[in-house]
């Protein structure tokens, strides 16, 4: 393992042949690549696969690996896949664990329409609301790199696409860069100017497919023929 911080203009993170193993199973085989500031890509593979674990690694979650790590990042914000609150504090409460400032809570709230809830239990809370205190909590540290794992999956379509619109204004708005772990075509094409189709595990990048050109836009022509070519691609590579 070999984690590197350094003064690139251009780069926020950088990964070279990065694999793990647990025992003599390998879960994540020589993956390496380069997210520039600003950039946003998703990691596209099958349930299993190993994406939650490389997500871990990047967040440096998981310090014992193989290869190497270039972040230059000095704050990263984290968007776990289950909302992980403290049952008996309330949203505002739960988010004075990263931040101090009410000022700066409140109006992190506000803009991801949390405002009204903010002296309410996690308990009152729905799915949705839940999972937008999950991303106020990464986002108002000001990362410069925003690690999303699978956050969606247990919401459904409308609270889904309704929290990726809120994740797609705030990148306008703070710039930072991102990296989406999903395996949910329209996510990524949502979300990522490249995806990273990944094979089954161990896995390894088998193909890049650059979409920063693609409508953000779900009922675009083009949005769709796109989503229509990378599931084509899947099912010739993912097991069935």
């Amino acid at each position: 393992m070999e984690v590197t911080n350094k003064n690139d203009k251009n780069s926020i993170l950088c990964l070279w042949n990065v694999s793990k193993s647990f025992g003599k199973m390998k879960i994540v085989n020589n993956i390496s690549f380069e997210l520039k500031k600003g950039e946003s890509f998703a990691l596209l593979g099958p349930s299993g696969c190993g994406k939650t674990t490389l997500m871990r690694i990047i967040a440096g979650l998981i310090e014992e690996y193989d290869g190497k790590i270039e972040n230059n990042a000095q704050k990263v914000g984290y968007v776990f896949q289950e909302p992980r609150l403290i049952p008996w504090k309330t949203v505002i409460d739960n988010l004075k664990f990263v931040e101090e400032n009410e000022e700066k809570i409140l109006n992190v709230l506000k803009s991801l329409k949390l405002y009204e809830f903010a002296n309410s239990m996690p308990s009152k809370l729905s799915g949705g609301m839940k999972q937008r205190v999950n991303l106020a909590r990464a986002l108002i540290v000001e990362p410069e790199l925003l690690l999303l794992d699978e956050p969606f999956a247990s919401l459904d379509v409308h609270l889904k696409i309704s929290i990726i619109l809120d994740i797609i204004e705030k990148r306008k708005d703070m710039s930072f860069s991102m990296i989406v772990v999903t395996h949910d075509v329209r996510e990524a094409l949502l979300l990522a100017d490249r995806i990273y189709l990944l094979s089954d595990k161990p896995t390894t990048i088998i193909e890049e497919i650059n979409v920063i050109n693609v409508p953000k836009d779900i009922s675009n022509p083009e949005f769709l023929e796109m989503e229509s070519q990378i599931l084509s691609k899947i099912m010739r590579r993912w097991s069935v």
